[in-house]
C-alpha cells in the first residue's frame, strides 16, 4: 500500500472512532472485509489451520490473529483508549440559565486544550426492550452539541501567568440553555436515529466527548497529521493493516485492549486475561502452549514523545525523536518499557533489511516515565518484548500532533517482520 491511500485510509479510521467501542467495531469490518472469521469467547471455537480470525471482549478490545502449523509468532499490542472527559451517570446540571454535564476526566489527559472547543458526545447505551432484554447499542451525536467555555481574561488576571483547573467545577460542557432538556429523551432521540425504537427503559451509558474537528494534514508541505486520539488509534490503525496485508501462513497476532490510560487493570485490558484466554484455546496443549510463547514476540506500539523544538530540555540530548525520522525504539531501565538488547536488535535487523529508519528514545533521568503495554504483557503471559512507538507532539492533548511519513515506514516493518 502506498503512502498516500495509507493516509487517507488512516484520517477516515481516526475520524470514525470517537471511542474505543466505535474503533473496536471498525476494526471488526476491517478484518471481516479482509476475510478474518469471526469468533464468540462465550462459545467454542472449532479452529482450522490456514484460516484468519478475530474476536473481541466488552467491544472494545479486539484480538485478531493467523492460524497455521508455525508458533513463532509476531504479535502487535496497541490500545484502543484515549483520554477525554467522560459522562458521568447522573450528568444533567441546570443552573446559571444553562444546562451543563458532569463529567470525569478519564485518564491523564490534558485539560487547558478542552477549552473552547466543538463538542460532540459518542459511546454505547443499555437499554430494556419490550421483551425484557438487555440491548446495547453505539450512538454517536457527531453534531456539535456543547463547549466548555473559558473564563474572561477580564475575570482573571492570571490567566497568562498561572491557570489551575478544577476537575470538578471548571470543566463542565455547555449544552443548551432549554430549561426543559431531558438527557433519557437525548438519549432516546439518538436511539431513534439508529431505527431503534423499541426502548422499555434506559439503563447505563457509557458516553464521552470528543473534539468534532476532522483529522487533517498540517504543515507547508504536508509534514504532520494533526488529529484527536493518535494515541493510540495511530498504531491500531498501523498494526491492524499489518496483519490485514500477510496471508495466514504467517503467524501473525493483533491486539489493541481497553484501559491502557487509565492502568490497564480490567477484564478488556493488557492486565486482563483476554490475550491468555486466547492463546490457551489456540494452543490447549501446555507444551505447545510453552514453545509458542518462547518463540515469539511481541512489540508494544504505543506513542512516543517526540523532541518538542520550544522545549528541548525537557528532553535526554543523546536521544532525542525526531517527527519523521523512524519509529521510536522505547528504552528504560527500571522497566517502565520492556525493550531489551535481543528484542531492539530484533526490530534492528528487520528495519535495516527494507531500509526504514528508526530512533531511540529513553527519559531524562530526572524525570518520570509513563508506561505501556509492553510490561503488562511481558510480566502476565511471559513473552519476550519490544516497546516502539510514533513520534508525537502534544501527547494526550485534544490534538495531537505526528508525522505524515512514520506510521506507514513501521507498517512496512511490521509487515516484513
Amino acid at each position: 500500500m502506498n503512502i498516500e491511500d495509507f493516509n487517507e485510509g488512516l484520517l477516515g479510521f481516526l475520524d470514525a472512532s470517537p471511542t474505543p467501542f466505535h474503533a473496536t467495531k471498525n476494526m471488526s469490518l476491517m478484518f471481516e472485509n479482509a476475510g478474518f472469521i469471526k469468533l464468540v469467547e462465550e462459545q467454542k471455537w472449532d479452529l482450522k489451520k490456514g484460516e484468519k480470525y478475530f474476536v473481541t471482549r466488552n467491544e472494545s478490545s479486539i484480538i485478531a490473529f493467523t492460524y497455521s502449523d508455525a508458533k513463532d509468532f509476531t504479535m502487535i499490542g496497541t490500545h484502543t483508549d484515549s483520554p477525554n472527559l467522560k459522562l458521568k451517570p447522573n450528568p444533567v446540571i441546570k443552573e446559571h440559565g444553562v444546562v451543563k454535564f458532569g463529567v470525569e476526566p478519564y485518564g491523564g489527559l490534558l485539560l487547558n486544550p478542552w477549552f473552547d472547543r466543538d463538542l460532540s458526545l459518542a459511546g454505547r447505551v443499555s437499554y430494556l426492550d419490550s421483551k425484557d432484554e438487555i440491548k446495547d447499542a453505539l450512538i454517536d451525536v457527531k453534531k456539535s452539541i456543547a463547549t466548555v467555555a473559558s473564563l474572561a481574561i477580564h475575570l482573571d488576571d492570571k490567566a497568562n501567568k498561572e491557570r489551575t483547573i478544577n476537575k470538578q467545577t471548571d470543566i463542565s460542557p455547555i449544552l443548551t440553555t432549554d430549561d426543559d432538556f431531558e438527557f433519557d429523551e437525548f438519549l432516546k432521540w439518538q436511539l431513534s436515529k439508529l431505527d431503534i425504537l423499541d426502548v422499555k427503559e434506559l439503563y447505563a451509558s457509557e458516553l464521552s466527548f470528543y473534539d468534532t474537528q476532522k483529522a487533517s494534514f498540517v504543515g507547508l508541505n504536508d509534514d504532520f497529521i494533526a488529529s484527536a486520539r493518535l494515541d493510540n488509534l495511530l498504531s491500531c490503525y498501523v498494526g491492524m493493516l499489518s496483519i490485514c496485508s500477510i496471508d495466514a501462513s504467517k503467524p501473525m497476532l493483533f491486539i489493541a485492549s481497553d484501559h491502557e490510560e487509565v492502568g490497564s487493570e480490567s477484564a478488556s485490558g493488557a492486565g486482563g486475561s483476554f490475550l491468555e484466554n486466547s492463546l490457551k484455546r489456540m494452543y490447549g496443549d501446555y507444551d505447545e502452549y510453552m514453545q509458542m510463547i518462547r518463540t515469539s514476540l511481541i512489540i508494544s506500539c504505543d506513542n512516543a514523545h517526540a523532541i518538542h523544538p520550544n522545549y528541548p530540555t525537557k528532553h535526554d540530548s543523546n536521544h532525542t525523536p525526531f517527527i519523521n525520522k523512524g519509529t521510536v525504539i522505547k528504552v528504560n531501565a527500571n522497566q517502565r518499557y520492556a525493550s531489551n538488547s535481543k528484542t531492539i536488535s530484533r526490530f534492528m535487523k528487520v528495519a535495516n533489511s527494507i531500509n526504514e529508519p528508526f530512533q531511540e528514545f529513553v527519559t531524562r533521568s530526572d524525570m518520570g516515565c509513563g508506561s505501556t503495554i509492553g510490561p503488562i504483557t511481558a510480566t502476565r503471559i511471559g513473552i519476550d518484548t519490544l516497546d516502539v512507538g510514533l513520534p508525537t507532539l502534544g501527547m494526550h492533548s485534544i490534538r495531537e500532533l505526528a508525522g505524515s511519513k512514520d506510521a506507514h515506514s513501521l507498517y512496512k516493518i511490521l509487515v516484513h517482520f
